[in-house]
């Protein structure tokens, strides 16, 4: 698509939304004639209307491999926008997901206040997350309250969702993987643990990495 022809699109189409289209693509291709639930986030609460909020929305997927995949909309640009067009990444350059091993979208809305916050973060601090990073937390479970062993995250790119073009540029699909606090130990005082880590969850039966927050071994 020409520039020009991207500017009389938007001209033409006022719901035109290059950004969102491509994160749907993804997420249909991997369900296909699933529709989602979709929680959008309030309007004055959004960054760009002066609130604290810089996601847009969460779509929740229902796996038939038993699981929630989770997505967020608004890492990257999502609506008409010129100044985005022609870019090599889009935004941030991804959005962020998580995998559950949840029945009841309920038991995930933790999960969506966790992918806020982290957004957050990124937006106001102006660092991103890669592959083979970790986030700690402060050493108790990541839902408040609970008793999960699962108190940090891994993040590695969507085992599943596959990277996208759009008009502007690369949108790819960071994974967020819950993991222990021994685990968290593990990879702190070694990198070089990360793949090792994930591998075993892998030969473990876990090929998708799916995050059980009622997981009660450890690989490390």
């Amino acid at each position: 698509m020409t520039k020009e022809e991207f500017l009389k699109r938007m001209q033409e189409d006022e719901t035109y939304a290059p950004g969102w289209q491509a994160i749907d693509d993804a997420f249909d291709t991997l369900y296909p004639g699933q529709q989602p639930e979709h929680f959008g986030t309030l309007l004055p609460s959004r960054a760009a209307l002066g609130g604290d909020e810089y996601l847009d929305g969460f779509s929740v997927y229902t796996s038939p491999k038993g699981y929630k995949h989770l997505v967020t909309y608004g890492m990257t640009v999502l609506y008409g926008d010129e100044e985005a067009f022609g870019g090599e990444w889009n935004g941030w350059g991804y959005e962020m997901t998580i995998k559950l091993k949840e029945k009841d979208t309920a038991n995930c809305m933790w999960a969506i206040d966790m992918l806020s916050n982290l957004a957050r973060y990124t937006y106001k601090t102006q660092r991103f997350f890669q592959p083979n990073q970790f986030i700690r937390g402060n050493g108790s479970s990541l839902p408040v309250g609970s008793d999960s062993l699962i108190t940090a995250l891994l993040l590695v790119n969507d085992t599943e969702a596959q990277p996208q073009m759009s008009v502007y540029g690369k949108t790819e699909f960071l994974q967020l993987v819950g993991i222990t606090e021994a685990e968290l130990q593990a990879v702190m005082e070694d990198k070089s643990n990360i793949p090792a880590l994930l591998r075993r969850m892998k030969e473990d039966g876990n090929a998708d990495l799916v995050t059980d927050m009622k997981r009660q071994k450890s690989y490390f």
